[in-house]
């Protein structure tokens, strides 16, 4: 799928004019007709282009004389079908001298939030771009801390591994959140080593700042969640265990209960003579007796807090 966009009064519109001159191209997961058109047209070479694709390729940065490759990664679009798996994938972006190419898997809103109001050059948009990704992370890690809580809640009256299988999960969500924005840190901060030959403006360097000190933010936090979930791991599969020797415990008892006037009525059940056999309120008798044993068992229950 191609989308086509340009700027017009420092803002960024889509077209629909194929023949219009364009200075946007948006590749979503482009089919093998679109990536030989891209090869052919902009001299992109076939390593590059499956590394823009590849969602487990390392974020990165090249520059070459005819184009300017960046690599970085956002966070996958979550559905119910990922089972609390939050995976991330790669955007590939070549900027040239007077246009630029961006190639992702998945249909995202590219230019989504307030900060693509007004771009001023292509490197701009691609550190909104960059800048955006961060907050979808934020995003994404607050919604992983609200799982978690509901999770936790669950296993603490619950004896099923599944709540537990979902924790795992999300811990495995968190460490490839933690390598994916480490990943990008390395790209921002090379972005900021190559300032002069990106052409970066002293607003696209304040710009970049900011867009350190929230990655560093992002990771901090994405970390301090990892932390936690593998720390507390061990206590919630003590929880399971000790819930299911709680029940364990319970139904013990129960049998135990259940068991004390059935002896009772058995004994006085048996096929041989046995006293009260022949008087009339027998039956009355040994349903009184049961129902006293039971009493007793109560009482020695609460005695003994089992």
């Amino acid at each position: 799928m191609k989308l086509i966009y340009k700027i017009e009064n420092n803002k960024i519109i889509l077209t629909q004019n194929v023949q219009e001159k364009y200075q946007i191209l948006f590749f979503i997961n482009p089919d093998n007709d679109e990536k030989i058109f891209i090869k052919n047209n902009f001299n992109i070479d076939e390593h590059s282009l499956n590394s823009a694709l590849d969602p487990d390729e390392q974020a990165r940065i090249e520059i070459n004389e005819n184009y300017s490759l960046i690599i970085f990664k956002k966070p996958r679009n979550y559905s119910a079908k990922d089972q609390f798996l939050f995976k991330v994938i790669s955007i590939g972006i070549f900027i040239f001298n007077d246009f630029m190419l961006i190639l992702t898997t998945e249909d995202i809103p590219i230019f989504e939030g307030k900060q693509f109001d007004k771009v001023n050059s292509f490197i701009d948009i691609t550190l909104k771009i960059i800048y955006r990704s961060i907050f979808h992370f934020l995003e994404h890690l607050k919604v992983i801390n609200m799982i978690s809580d509901e999770l936790e809640t669950k296993i603490n009256t619950s004896m099923e591994n599944k709540y537990l299988i979902n924790l795992f999960t999300l811990e495995k969500s968190l460490v490839y959140y933690l390598n994916a924005i480490n990943s990008n840190n390395f790209v921002i901060e090379k972005i900021k080593l190559n300032s002069q030959k990106l052409n970066l403006s002293k607003n696209d360097l304040e710009l970049l700042e900011d867009i350190i000190i929230e990655n560093n933010q992002c990771y901090k936090q994405a970390e301090i969640y990892s932390n936690i979930l593998a720390g507390m791991m061990d206590a919630r599969v003590s929880i399971v265990s000790n819930n299911l020797n709680v029940l364990m415990k319970t139904l013990n008892i129960i049998t135990i209960g259940i068991m004390v006037p059935t002896f009772v009525v058995s004994a006085f059940s048996m096929n041989v003579k046995i006293p009260l056999a022949a008087h009339p309120y027998a039956f009355w008798f040994v349903m009184l007796l049961s129902i006293f044993s039971v009493l007793i068992f109560i009482f020695i229950w609460k005695y003994k807090k089992w």
